[in-house]
């Protein structure tokens, strides 16, 4: 297994699965103790959704409009039926996020203690148009091929993946999308160096 060529250890997905279940289920676990960054993290991604869904902004009212070099650039609309919150932890992205623009929203998340907290810290509404939830982890999530989305997001979680394992992960995702104007989002970190930057404490 390699990231950016480097190679890594057998036992890399194995030991990231300890480190995760050593981390509680709350909103700090889940942000490493930078809770600070919610807000303008769901500020910027709800900008960013808006534009890519631009019949949502008279519809939810979630941002301003876009402006005329925005709307100029932006695809055509896309629907809004279901997403796929990948590496969804205890659901902070889907409840403060996905579910305020897809009518359904599946969780793809390892932990599963992690998965049992969403019932608890999203809302009875909120959580009673939760759909799948998939307790597993990305190197070995294979898309149902009944279920399409308009939206798959990837925050925070990618960097959990091999080179190989990324690459065939987006393969299995691109074939569940719905055609023409289903997305995959990847939202992460990124280092200034081309050198691998791996994380030996939760294997990233």
């Amino acid at each position: 297994m390699s990231i950016n060529g480097t190679k890594l250890e057998d036992n890399f997905y194995s030991a990231g699965k300890v480190y995760w279940d050593g981390i509680e289920p709350t909103l700090d676990g889940m942000l490493g103790g930078f809770t600070m960054v919610t807000s303008p993290d769901i500020n910027a991604s709800t900008r960013f959704l808006t534009k890519w869904f631009p019949q949502l902004d008279a519809k939810k009212s979630a941002v301003k409009e876009s402006t005329a070099e925005d709307t100029e650039s932006t695809p055509s609309p896309a629907q809004t039926t279901r997403a796929l919150d990948c590496g969804a932890g205890i659901g902070r992205v889907s409840k403060h996020l996905l579910l305020k623009f897809f009518d359904t929203v599946d969780l793809l998340e390892q932990s599963d203690k992690f998965l049992a907290q969403t019932k608890t810290y999203m809302s009875a509404e909120e959580y009673a148009r939760v759909g799948n939830q998939y307790n597993v982890g990305l190197q070995d999530f294979a898309p149902e091929p009944d279920v399409l989305y308009d939206c798959i997001w990837c925050q925070w979680v990618v960097g959990h993946l091999t080179d190989e394992d990324f690459v065939r992960f987006l393969v299995r995702c691109k074939s569940a999308l719905k055609q023409p104007n289903g997305v995959i989002v990847v939202k992460d970190n990124t280092t200034s160096s081309d050198e691998c930057d791996a994380d030996t404490n939760d294997s990233s």
